[in-house]
This record gives C-alpha cells, structure tokens and sequence, in this order.
C-alpha cells in the first residue's frame, strides 16, 4: 500500500467534498442571503459545472491519492438533475468506503429510495430550527419544519444514516437549542451543532454572534446526561457525545472555539471544477480545465499532488480580526460545506 499523500504539516489527504451544484432553494440569512442572491444572481451555467462523468474520473484519482470518504454537497445538491446515477457511478469506485450527502430536506423524501438504491450511505440535513416561525426566518422561503422533518423519516426508513446539522447563531435560533436536542434525542438521530463560522464574504459574522461549544455543552448538560464518545478515525471533525443510557449521538463542529485545524484532511471541488484545500480559502486550483485539455490522468494526478503537498492552511488557528474583515473567501454555496 503506498504511503498516503500528505501536507506540509503531514496531514493526509483523506476526505473529499464535491459540490455538484451552486444553486440553492433556500435563501438562508447567513448563507445565501436575498439581497446578494436575488432573482437576478448569475449561477454558474450547465457548461461551467463538472459532468457526472468528469466528477466520477476526479474521484477515481482522488481515491488513487487515499481519499475513503466522499460527500456530495452543494448549493442543495438535490437541485441537480439524475444525482442517484452520479452516486451509483462512485459507489463502484474501488477503495472509496463511504457516500453521504448534505442536504436542506427539501427534495429528500422523493428521492430517499432511489439515492440508498445507488449506493448511498449517509444524509445530513441542515436543519437550524424546530420551531416553524423561527427556521422560515432563517430559510427565508417559506417553507417550514414538518415537511423537512418527514423527509428526514422517509430517508431513515429506507436504511440511510440520518443526522441533522444546525448552525447556531446569538439571537437567530440560540432559543433553538434544547428543543432541538429534545426532538432527536426521541427520535433517535443524531444532532450536530455547528459553530457559527465567517465562511464567505456575506453572512455578516462576528464573534460576539457565536455561541461556543463549551456554552452549547453546559446548556445542554442541564437537561440531560452526557458521556463523551472516541472519535471514529483520524481527522474526525465533530466532537462527539452520548445520552447517558442511549445509543444517541449529540456532536458538536467546533471550528471557530477549539479549531480542528491540526488534523483537517479534507480538500473541496467546488461547483465549477476547483480544488480548494481549505474552508476558507481564497483560491483554487482549476482542475475542470485540466481534466478538459488532458486525456492522460497523470497529469491531473500530478497537479492534486503538488497542491496537496504544498497546503499550509490553518486559518481558524490564525482567525483574527483582520483576517476576518478583509481576507476574500469562497462563499458557502460555492465550496460546500
């Protein structure tokens, strides 16, 4: 087995997260806000996205590199035509362990059986509030939390692995926090807490609207019972907990409290064929015109490698101020999660 390809930090490229598509049909306030991505915004046309087929040979390469996870994001990767025949391109991929995808709910109950029949593993939901009137105030488009909620059922039923994700703002939906908890602690799901992150350019943050790990966990540990749980694998993002008594996670994304950045092994293909070996990146690298003027796959191989083994990011370890108000970063709806 040859040795695994590593930074300059000797992180191992492990993780890989491909957005097929920058649209969305939620216009979220801290992601894809209405007054920037209004009914005139420019997405990206079919030509300039990745094809299945083009997304299928990267990953091959990408698992040729150590790459065992993929998952699909977007945008809402669901808005993309005929996605379970992309799945069921890479589930045949030799060496690549585990599919998910992350999505807003909307679509998931239709194509529930279809994804798991392609060879799906793993659906998070982005979900950020129980309460109806509060999560149409975050997705500002009207839709409430039954239909999202249902879906979520539809998909557990059919034997995919169901989570939900909510990213927890001061003053949007800290009130959220243990009703959230409550509703999938009874149903058996695991919730994920995310950290209130400056990804992009538009969302407005400052840290005085982030609520930490540490102030989810003590709010929480008042309402009930919680051990910690090992990480599953090197790398591993979430900080993990248990109901004391249950088989039920409550996780906890901690990028901006307790950085993650000395074990990241992630690397993201965006939308429109570019590698960005951060969250938080400023630029990437262009491998949709690589793919499109090389037939050979060293060359491709060449250049992930070299970018790869040249990366020194580690922006929430550095996160200041300044970095905040005036680095450029990729928007959320662009990289993915």
């Amino acid at each position: 087995m040859k040795q695994a390809l590593q930074d300059k930090f000797g992180r191992a490229l492990q993780d890989l997260r491909i957005s097929v598509t920058d649209r969305c049909n939620f216009r979220c306030t801290y992601c894809m806000p209405k007054e920037i991505f209004g009914k005139d915004f420019a997405f990206l046309p079919k030509e300039h996205l990745l094809s299945f087929e083009e997304i299928e040979r990267l990953a091959t390469i990408f698992v040729s590199l150590g790459v065992r996870k993929i998952r699909l994001t977007g945008g809402e990767p669901l808005l993309r035509r005929n996605l379970p025949d992309l799945i069921k391109k890479l589930s045949v991929i030799e060496g690549l362990a585990d599919i998910g995808l992350t999505t807003n709910g909307v679509l998931l109950g239709k194509h529930a059986q279809a994804l798991k029949d392609a060879g799906l593993k793993r659906v998070n939901v982005s979900l950020d509030a129980i309460t109806d009137e509060t999560f149409k105030s975050i997705n500002d488009s009207g839709v409430g939390t039954a239909p999202i909620l249902e879906n979520m059922k539809k998909a557990k039923a059919v034997g995919l692995e169901v989570k939900a994700n909510m990213v927890v703002k001061k003053g949007m939906n800290d009130k959220e926090i243990i009703p959230m908890a409550k509703y999938f602690k009874e149903h058996g799901m695991t919730l994920r807490y995310i950290e209130f992150m400056d990804v992009g350019q538009s969302n407005g943050w400052d840290f005085s609207q982030v609520i930490t790990k540490k102030q989810l966990f003590d709010q929480l540990s008042q309402h009930f019972d919680l051990e910690p749980v090992d990480p599953a694998y090197v790398g591993e993002v979430a900080k993990r907990y248990r109901y004391v008594g249950t088989d039920t996670e409550v996780g906890f994304i901690t990028s901006v409290s307790e950085s993650f950045c000395s074990t990241c092994t992630r690397a993201r293909v965006a939308a429109d064929g570019k590698l960005y070996t951060c969250l938080f990146a400023t630029n990437g690298l262009d491998l949709k015109e690589i793919l499109r003027s090389e037939k050979n796959d060293e060359k491709v191989i060449e250049a992930i490698a070299q970018t790869w083994q040249k990366r020194t990011d580690r922006y929430s370890d550095e996160r200041t101020e300044e970095t905040v108000k005036h680095r450029k970063k990729i928007e959320m709806s662009y990289i993915g999660g």
